[in-house]
């Protein structure tokens, strides 16, 4: 949690420190090194009151240039997924796992692709995670895809195999792994496409559902 002095720890833990108070104080972590390469951090969005959260994996190139989760291309999809779901984002709190975009140069050194965050990086922002959660106390968190939902719910989490199903997490509220947008995005196929989008709309209703 960088240098957070001890008393901004517990608040986070506790859940007494405000969303914008975990966000200012995340502005300058340097607990990995990730925020060296990214152009900012990129904290949650929604309400103290949301009953759903949605966690993905980290920001990608839109979002560390915007400074907001979810505002790309997977982001947009993650919408239509939502609307078709019968969820209205806005009553969502969207954030990610790890808050900096981990990236390498394409060779063509014209595009930022994309590197899996790995289990320090996914360590060091784990207390911001913790302080989200313990501020808003979503009923449920839906995994967006297999490193938030491993992060969360347990390494040996398949997102293949128990998609849609709501378990018990590490942080003590109840959580539902599905696939994240961006796969969705990358299917070979339209037919491909078409049915992971299916599945993804699915597990979206199966959290609706549990809400109640």
């Amino acid at each position: 949690m960088g240098e957070l002095p001890e008393e901004m720890r517990e608040a986070a833990r506790d859940g007494e420190a405000g969303l914008d108070e975990l966000r200012a104080a995340a502005s300058g972590c340097t607990a990995c090194d990730l925020y060296h390469h990214a152009t900012q951090m990129v904290f949650g969005a929604g309400g103290e009151d949301a009953r759903l959260m949605l966690a993905g994996e980290q920001p990608g190139d839109r979002e560390d240039i915007a400074g907001e989760p979810f505002v790309g291309p997977a982001g947009r999809l993650l919408d239509e997924a939502l609307d078709a779901a019968g969820i209205d984002r806005k009553l969502v709190y969207v954030t990610n796992v790890v808050k900096h975009f981990k990236w390498r140069r394409a060779p063509s050194g014209k595009r930022r692709i994309h590197q899996k965050p790995d289990r320090v990086e996914i360590g060091a922002c784990r207390p911001w995670l913790e302080g989200e959660i313990a501020r808003v106390r979503p009923e449920l968190v839906v995994c967006l895809g297999a490193t938030a939902a491993q992060a969360l719910i347990g390494p040996g989490f398949r997102v293949t195999r128990e998609h849609g199903q709501v378990r018990s997490s590490a942080l003590g509220v109840p959580a539902l792994g599905t696939i994240h947008p961006s796969a969705v995005l990358r299917a070979r196929s339209s037919e491909d496409r078409d049915a992971m989008f299916g599945q993804l709309v699915g597990d979206c209703r199966a959290a609706r559902s549990h809400l109640g």
